[in-house]
């Protein structure tokens, strides 16, 4: 393992290795979680469920304790117009919501992060059908190679998501560096022009996690110190996916298949072991 270019951890294959390991274990208790979402769960049913499954494969839940004030809980489960850091608790899902799950998980001191966004049963007609997050999947595995910069992913991100609509794309939360620790250098903004900021190569890891509204960007965060909510009041969705590179190509570290399957409708090269 070793720093360059402004502290970004470069890690070696053994040790993103142990990443995927952490990746799996998120992956994994991201489907559990998709799979229990239904009306009358408490988000904090969730949250144990979430618990259980990453300590029970030997994993230790990356939020539970992070930062200040300590974060309470395993998950962050945020609701409708909350679009991240929602704390898991007695609120109980109704069909017709919208759910945003993130997970982050440690093995053998290595990180994992992702995010999904679950329809609560069948959900009203002004929410868009994919929330805009295909396209931005689109968009990021497009612009992923060797040698290409941290912002042309978030060039790749914002264009697509304005060609679909006048969305509000979240500028205060970025997706960041992860590897010996959840969130380290470099940060990668959701706007900003491409070929800028450290190079992608071999050996960095990233944690893309676009944050997209139905209104405005504009946010405002609860008492509660952690839960993030849309100033408008309309909901929105959070999506995230750790992923590397290798010599032969993109490799997503949290899904499941490594991203393969979503690669090959790309005719982007699969990188993953």
């Amino acid at each position: 393992m070793g720093f360059r270019d402004r502290g970004v951890e470069i890690k070696t294959p053994e040790q993103i290795a142990v990443m995927r390991r952490a990746g799996l274990l998120v992956g994994e208790t991201l489907e559990l979680l998709r799979s229990s979402v239904r009306p009358g769960i408490t988000t904090g049913e969730l949250d144990a469920i979430a618990e259980n499954n990453i300590r029970s494969k030997g994993g230790v839940p990356s939020f539970k304790g992070y930062s200040t004030p300590p974060f309470p809980a395993s998950i962050c489960a945020s609701v409708n117009d909350q679009v991240v850091h929602g704390i898991p608790g007695d609120r109980v899902l109704a069909e017709g919501d919208i759910i945003s799950i993130d997970c982050g998980a440690i093995v053998d001191g290595w990180h994992g992060d992702a995010a999904i966004t679950v329809a609560v049963g069948e959900v009203p007609r002004r929410w868009p059908p994919d929330g805009g997050h295909r396209g931005v999947d689109v968009a990021r595995h497009r612009r992923t190679r060797l040698g290409g910069r941290v912002t042309d992913i978030s060039h790749a991100i914002e264009s697509y998501v304005r060609s679909k609509g006048s969305y509000g794309i979240l500028e205060d939360y970025t997706g960041h560096g992860i590897g010996s620790q959840m969130h380290m250098a470099p940060q990668r903004p959701q706007l900003r022009s491409p070929r800028r900021g450290p190079k992608l190569v071999r050996g960095m890891a990233l944690a893309v996690e676009p944050m997209v509204a139905l209104g405005s960007q504009d946010t405002y965060t609860e008492d509660d110190d952690w839960t993030v909510s849309m100033s408008d009041g309309r909901w929105a969705a959070h999506y995230e996916h750790t992923f590397t590179l290798t010599p032969t190509g993109a490799w997503v570290l949290t899904a499941l298949d490594g991203g393969e399957a979503r690669l090959a409708e790309l005719g982007v090269p699969f990188g993953g072991a």
